[in-house]
């Protein structure tokens, strides 16, 4: 026996177990490997699907959240432009304010001023009414010394207040 050429009854006995395993393997063990590799298979095409999935909602998040940014952006120069227009309207009332005011406390001024003038202006015209009937008084009494002199004065007079009425 040589063992490069074996005889016809190891070759039967091998033949014999080979078909043996072959169809124990073939009847338990391979539908057994084939659903395994076939659920896995599923299992990687699940896991696939679900990784795209996930891809797609990452992008659609992405893009809300880019969407989401512009919009704050927006809202925010929106609310800056607001309160500057606020600001120059608040600037502006002021201003408009201010000029209300002064201008009040001009005319103010102006009314007393004015009311100074004309009170300093009757005080003066009483003086110098007062000093006319004085300065009036002397000469008159210096004219008036004679009886005759008198009664001229007091006819010119009633001459005049009679003129005056007519």
């Amino acid at each position: 026996m040589s063992l490069l050429t074996p005889d016809f009854g190891l070759l039967f006995w091998m033949l014999l177990c080979f078909l043996l395993v072959a169809t124990i393997l073939g009847k338990w063990a391979w539908p057994a490997i084939v659903g395994m590799i076939e659920d896995r298979g599923n299992y990687i095409e699940e896991s696939l699907r679900k990784a795209d999935e996930a891809n797609a909602a990452l992008a659609n998040l992405k893009a809300e959240n880019e969407k989401l940014l512009a919009e704050a952006k927006n809202e925010r120069l929106e609310l800056l432009k607001e309160a500057s227009k606020l600001k120059e309207k608040m600037i502006a009332d002021a201003k408009t304010q201010a000029t209300i005011e002064a201008n009040k406390i001009i005319e103010n001024a102006k009314e007393s001023i004015q009311l100074e003038k004309d009170n300093v202006v009757k005080e003066i015209r009483s003086q110098v009414a007062e000093l006319s009937v004085t300065i009036a008084e002397r000469i008159l009494r210096e004219e008036l010394k004679t009886g005759e002199s008198q009664t001229d004065m007091i006819n010119k007079l009633l001459d005049e207040v009679n003129v005056a009425k007519s």
